[in-house]
């Protein structure tokens, strides 16, 4: 850890983020439009490349309406292969540089009847459907807890916050519980229904490990999925990544619009 932060500081000049951003499958532009230093995960001690397509696989530092941000331009997957701790590292090290708050987004497929492709949606809670917890293991006590409360893991005084900035802007944001499954596959029909009986709106292969390790580390996190299909069953059509980065492109405009205006307001 403290030969990634010296790393992060020689690059950076000592930048001391407020807020991180995760970017989903299809959101990396965003990072592009505010950029005043980025650095490859393949160069960062304790990170490392990101392959998935979409993903440039880079850590943008910027100030942002005079907010400074740092920003995963593309994030690590537990179905790359990454032991479950690589795939949270870069929360805990958010946690060491100072940031307080963490936008994740992702791609999501929609269980819920009443989501289109396109459509975003804030996350109220999750499911962890992984069979991993990136809890496990000894516990780091400058990190947090052992025991932490998962009560709010998204929390509801930034759910209002962004409630607003997307009434401002005139974007319609769905609200619904994420499962996350491993993947790298999508959902059979049946996981689906079984999804759907459990209690899930949204369901992806992401953002849980990383929103857990946030709340245990004491940063406030805040989630918004970008609906970029029906998952599975709902419609009859078969799945692919391509159409995930085709909703997020469609999305982009409205997603890239209420980041700003969430980083402006928290």
């Amino acid at each position: 850890m403290k030969e990634t932060i010296d790393f992060i500081n020689s690059k950076t000049n000592n930048f001391v983020p407020e807020t991180a951003i995760v970017l989903g499958s299809g959101l990396g532009d965003f990072a592009d439009d505010y950029c005043d230093v980025a650095v490859p995960y393949g160069e960062i001690p304790g990170f490392a490349p990101s392959t998935v397509k979409g993903h440039k696989g880079r850590l943008v530092f910027a100030t942002i309406e005079g907010k400074k941000v740092v920003m995963m331009q593309g994030r690590f997957h537990y179905y790359e292969g990454h032991p479950i701790d690589r795939v949270v590292y870069p929360v805990k090290v958010f946690k060491k540089l100072g940031v307080k708050n963490l936008i994740v987004t992702n791609a999501a497929g929609g269980i819920n009847p009443n989501f289109r492709a396109s459509d975003l949606m804030l996350i109220t809670d999750h499911i962890n459907f992984m069979h991993v917890n990136p809890l496990i293991g000894p516990n780091d006590d400058t990190l947090g807890e052992r025991f932490p409360d998962m009560t709010e893991v998204y929390k509801k005084d930034l759910q209002e916050i962004a409630l607003k900035c997307a009434d401002k802007l005139d974007i319609k944001l769905q609200k619904g519980v994420y499962m996350a499954l491993t993947g790298p596959n999508y959902e059979t029909p049946a996981e689906t229904k079984m999804v759907t009986m459990l209690g899930a709106d949204a369901v992806g292969m992401s953002t849980v490990p990383e929103a857990m390790v946030a709340n245990y580390c004491g940063i406030k996190v805040v989630g918004i999925s970008c609906i970029s299909n029906a998952a599975a069953g709902i419609t009859g059509e078969v799945l692919s990544h391509q159409e995930v980065i085709e909703a997020a492109d469609a999305a982009k405009g409205k997603f890239k619009s209420l980041l700003l205006e969430l980083v402006k307001s928290i």
